[in-house]
């Protein structure tokens, strides 16, 4: 009776052996399924990408290309079409910054808070007599 005991639950265990194996075999051949990956990675957003504000349209100074930027002081600088009138990076001339405090008006680097042709915002001038002060007119 014993004898039996024994057999029966060894036969029990190995059952019980094979089922495990076969539900790691099934684990393991689903982790290294290949799965097919997209070549480029779609835009979870269904409008269109804003371009870069810093890349401009590309252009060559040495053969005198005409920039095709609207305005009247566009430049070519850098390889870059670039407005000279209003760009603080190049004002007025191709790599020539303003400082921090001030901004491009008209190709000039300037100072909103005390200029009195630009008080405030570019061209706009304070009364004959006045004074810019705090980038207002006649601050008192």
């Amino acid at each position: 009776m014993a004898l039996t005991l024994i057999f029966s639950m060894k036969s029990i265990n190995n059952s019980q052996d094979d089922h495990d194996q076969l539900a790691f075999k099934h684990i393991e051949s689903t982790l290294h399924e290949a799965k097919p990956m997209a070549s480029t990675r779609a835009s979870r957003f269904l409008t269109q990408q804003e371009k870069n504000p810093r890349a401009a349209d590309h252009c060559n100074k040495d053969i005198d290309e005409i920039c095709g930027m609207e305005g009247k002081n566009a430049s070519c600088c850098n390889n870059k079409c670039m407005e000279l009138a209003y760009d603080k990076d190049n004002c007025g001339a191709c790599k020539r910054k303003c400082v921090y405090t001030e901004v491009c008006c008209r190709g000039e680097c300037v100072n909103l808070s005390y200029d009195k042709r630009h008080c405030g915002s570019c061209n706009n001038k304070c009364m004959p007599g006045g004074y810019c002060i705090y980038a207002m007119c006649d601050y008192a």
